[in-house]
């Protein structure tokens, strides 16, 4: 039995979806290969089995959708439960094989990450015949964890003139989606059926391809086949490396504008995931975290802060002890019809050692360390939050000498659980704020990049002074948020006024996929609707739970 909450089923929909899934994934691996006293359930995630020759195993219980031509490090039908002589007897590589050497700047350079920064252990001094002709890398050879035989779905790209193309628009998903629905099915019927108590589904979903029309109707098949349970729906959207083409930039655009209606029905809550400043046409400056020394165009960066972020806001309904399921979860936030939320998170934490969390929070008493990750901007009002701080050692405790005041309300607390309470009880009055915290940092593992900066610690601890030699981090404290917030009005609104102007019809690869001009706006209208749910009212913000 997955804890008290259940198990969750995770669902990966894109080639960005996959990077961030699998940043996520090694993340999980690395974090319970820690400890056997976890705070968190692995059985919430994974799921156990045991191959031919007897040996247990465990697996992600996943579903991973993706275009053929970024999956070539993976197998689709997995290697964990094949008959091992005939492995031995039937490689899959036949041809000769000869060994080359390569200085690890060269394997930087070809993977896409800048000279100077510390690969985290990706290099590989032999690459595997499908990654020797490559120059770029993919998620999947980034991946480090084993995947169970149904895990892996191959979609084919879109056939035109002889050429393959991948996914353009949302159409296509949804022709998509209906090609492969038999094999989809097969595959959730595998995972779901095996449950003890099955509390929900977590859905990453590239919203700025053809993928937004896989998810939009994968969430109304979850949504229609499994009432009651939890649908956490994440639209992973990466920077655009260099200048963003005219017409592709409108597509996206059409698409992520297309999903968010379906997503916010469907979904118990839907999350925006991106480090850029604007999901419009003009992505805007990525997000800067001041201890980070990333490029957001490399998806291998920008995926890693995503998957980071992710794991710390899915703690709730994965932790060993918490009665909290992630529909409880999404209940609570998202009242008001307030269905999409944004994140933040502050990557890492600035915890210097020794110091207490009131005095980590004492600088931070005007607005709070994180940044947004959801491309809607921050300073606005916020309804509803939960908050998870983790990575807290047990020696942070307030320390006060005897006829001395303290320093701020923050330090008459005793627990770590109370100081972040009274934090954000003053800095958003009136809003409503679930918290947890927990003293197990985020566990990095040794393909996360080492793109810290020179004053992060091996243990994610912030120092004054640059290191001369900077280590290899290991472990970061992480605080995250996800949170109903009025920003999200502004961000809706100027998506859908930014399509203002649009004509479907001038564009191929929506108008000969059944994408009518109607159906478009409509599309469009209930954006803007949704929209208003998230205009600020004067007065107490929490009346609107009532």
């Amino acid at each position: 039995m997955a804890g008290q909450s259940g198990e969750v089923v995770t669902l990966q929909l894109g080639d960005y979806a996959n990077y961030v899934g699998a940043h996520w994934w090694n993340l999980q691996k690395a974090e319970f290969s820690q400890s056997l006293d976890s705070e968190f359930c692995s059985d919430v995630l994974f799921r156990r089995g045991v191959t031919l020759q007897g040996a247990e195993t465990c697996t992600p219980r996943l579903i991973a959708l993706d275009l053929r031509e970024h999956v070539c490090s993976v197998r689709e039908g997995g290697a964990l439960y094949e008959d091992g002589d005939e492995r031995q007897c039937a490689p899959a590589w036949r041809g000769e094989v000869s060994v080359h050497t390569e200085d690890s700047s060269t394997q930087q350079e070809e993977a896409g990450i800048p000279a100077g920064v510390h690969d985290g252990g990706l290099s590989r001094t032999v690459p595997s015949p499908c990654l020797a002709q490559k120059t770029n890398w993919v998620w999947s050879d980034v991946l480090q964890t084993q995947l169970h035989p149904k895990s892996l779905c191959v979609v084919d790209g879109q056939h035109r003139g002889g050429d393959v193309d991948g996914l353009q628009s949302f159409s296509q998903g949804e022709a998509t989606f209906r090609s492969q629905l038999e094999e989809i099915e097969d595959r959730l019927h595998f995972f779901t059926e095996e449950c003890d108590y099955l509390q929900g589904f977590q859905l990453l979903c590239d919203v700025h391809n053809g993928f937004s029309g896989v998810g939009a109707r994968m969430v109304e098949l979850l949504h229609d086949e499994y009432p009651g349970r939890g649908i956490l729906s994440f639209g992973t959207y990466p920077v655009p490396s260099g200048r963003k083409d005219p017409c592709k930039a409108l597509y996206q655009l059409m698409n992520c504008v297309l999903a968010l209606g379906p997503f916010s029905s469907y979904s118990s809550l839907f999350c925006p995931l991106s480090v850029m400043s604007s999901l419009g046409r003009r992505p805007g400056t990525p997000t800067v975290f001041p201890q980070l020394l990333y490029d957001a165009s490399v998806q291998y960066h920008s995926s890693a802060v995503l998957a980071v972020v992710l794991n710390t806001l899915t703690v709730p309904y994965r932790m060993s002890s918490s009665g909290l399921s992630m529909s409880h979860q999404a209940e609570t936030l998202t009242f008001g019809g307030r269905k999409v939320l944004a994140a933040a998170c502050a990557v890492p934490f600035p915890l210097s050692s020794p110091m207490s969390l009131s005095d980590a929070l004492l600088p931070h008493r005007s607005a709070a360390p994180w940044r947004s990750v959801s491309a809607c901007g921050g300073g606005a009002a916020i309804f509803s939050q939960s908050v998870v701080l983790r990575g807290l050692p047990e020696m942070h405790h307030n320390s006060l000498l005897p006829g001395r005041w303290p320093p701020s309300p923050l330090h008459t607390h005793e627990s770590e659980q109370q100081v972040l309470q009274e934090y954000l009880r003053t800095l958003y009055p009136g809003t409503l704020s679930m918290t947890h915290v927990l003293r197990a940092p985020c566990t990095l593992g040794p393909t996360f990049p080492q793109f810290f900066s020179p004053y992060v610690t091996k243990d994610g601890f912030t120092t004054e002074e640059p290191q001369a030699a900077p280590p290899v981090v290991g472990h970061i404290p992480v605080l995250g948020a996800l949170q109903t917030t009025s920003a999200l009005e502004h961000m809706l609104c100027g998506l859908c006024d930014e399509l203002s102007m649009a004509v479907v019809r001038r564009w191929m690869n929506f108008s000969t996929a059944a994408m009518e001009q109607d159906d478009f706006r409509e599309a469009v209208d209930d954006v803007r609707n949704l929209a208003h749910h998230y205009r600020a009212r004067e007065g107490n913000e929490m009346e609107d739970s009532d």
